[in-house]
């Protein structure tokens, strides 16, 4: 009997679920995965949102990994910076077929120095905070750089697990779960994205982000040059 395909993803004070959330329920229907959500300690972690969230296991316990995966959030700022979760990831990537994250976790992937030299994609409003660690900003949903998967922002992460189960397993078991999932987008707006969305909203998130985009050139800088 072969292995279970072992999927690890890392869960994080004030992370974004849906992150995490859309791909774990992508991979669990992938047949004989077996998933870890991963931090520090067992003990409930805030998401940026209501919903507090339970490690199955901890960096020390955690298992080699086929797949580690990296989500985004506010909490990335603190994690670039973490030296504790950065040398987890370094350990794992060593021994994992396929280094991924979602939104913002790719800055922690490049924080661990995992992303130099490869293309990735990000939120977009994080996109060239990736030249600091010497990564390609790719504005895609998906990127694929040899073993490297990065995910776009947030509901780009089903499309990111999608894909990734393609690659793990075949194209109609992805399709099978995305059929499964009723995955078929058809959002009411257009402002999905700064190239669609009306000047005005565009202005309305920029201004409102403002001050978290300074936290965050404040953080990178320090994990890159620091």
């Amino acid at each position: 009997m072969s292995s279970p395909l072992q999927i690890g993803l890392l869960v994080f004070p004030r992370v974004t679920q849906l992150d995490f959330t859309g791909p774990l329920q992508v991979f669990s229907a992938v047949p004989g995965a077996k998933l870890h959500l991963i931090w520090k300690r067992i003990e409930p972690v805030p998401s940026d949102s209501i919903l507090t969230l339970t490690p199955t296991t901890t960096f020390a316990d955690c298992p080699q990994l086929d797949v580690i995966c990296v989500p985004g959030g506010g909490g990335t700022d603190d994690l670039v910076n973490d030296t504790e979760a950065l040398d987890f990831l370094r350990e794992q990537a060593e021994g994992a077929k396929y280094v991924t994250s979602v939104c913002t976790g790719s800055l922690v992937l490049g924080a661990a120095g995992l992303l130099r030299g490869y293309r990735a994609a990000t939120h977009w409003s994080a996109m060239e905070f990736l030249r600091q660690f010497g990564a390609t900003p790719t504005k895609t949903r998906v990127c694929v750089d040899r073993n490297r998967i990065t995910g776009g922002g947030v509901t780009a992460g089903i499309d990111f697990a999608l894909t990734l189960v393609s690659i793990l397993v075949d194209r109609t078991m992805a399709e099978a779960i995305q059929l499964r999932l009723e995955y078929n987008p058809a959002p009411p707006f257009s402002s999905g994205s700064p190239e669609t969305a009306p000047a005005e909203v565009l202005a309305l998130v920029k201004e409102r982000i403002a001050p978290n985009q300074v936290r965050r050139l404040e953080a990178v800088g320090r994990a890159a040059h620091g």
